[in-house]
């Protein structure tokens, strides 16, 4: 499945002194992109937790190609690359709406955890949920 890019904005508070984004809100980005990519299955974060699913972030990584500023639309591409059940990863690039010129590229993975932290098989607690993942991984 292919996701339709989640597009805003960048506010006012969000920037430094000279209107440029602060480096930490690109990882931001990335959540808020994810999230609007888990709605697009179907997936609702919150209820997810609600069923004892929890998906942490394990590593990110943001690469930097030009700044967005105040007022920048920006659009954030983004594709889950690898799941398994356990584990899932995602790429993303946030790219100007504008123009389409690339402003940051990355990747986040995550593991899926109970309340207490333990690691679970969303095949084994919603196959439903797994299987809406496994037909969003692109390669």
């Amino acid at each position: 499945m292919k996701f339709k890019p989640y597009i805003r904005k960048v506010n006012y508070y969000e920037t430094d002194r000279m209107s440029i984004v602060h480096h930490s809100n690109y990882i931001r980005y990335f959540e808020e992109a994810r999230i609007y990519a888990m709605e697009q299955l179907g997936c609702d974060l919150i209820e997810m937790e609600r069923q004892n699913m929890i998906i942490p972030v394990v590593d990110v990584y943001a690469k930097y190609h030009k700044s967005l500023c105040c007022s920048d639309e920006f659009a954030v591409y983004i594709k889950m690359t690898y799941f398994n059940g356990v584990k899932q990863k995602f790429d993303y690039e946030i790219r100007f709406t504008s123009d389409n010129s690339l402003a940051c590229t990355g990747h986040s993975t995550h593991c899926f955890v109970n309340e207490n932290h333990k690691p679970i098989s969303i095949k084994r607690i919603n196959p439903e949920i797994y299987n809406k993942f496994m037909s969003a991984v692109e390669e």
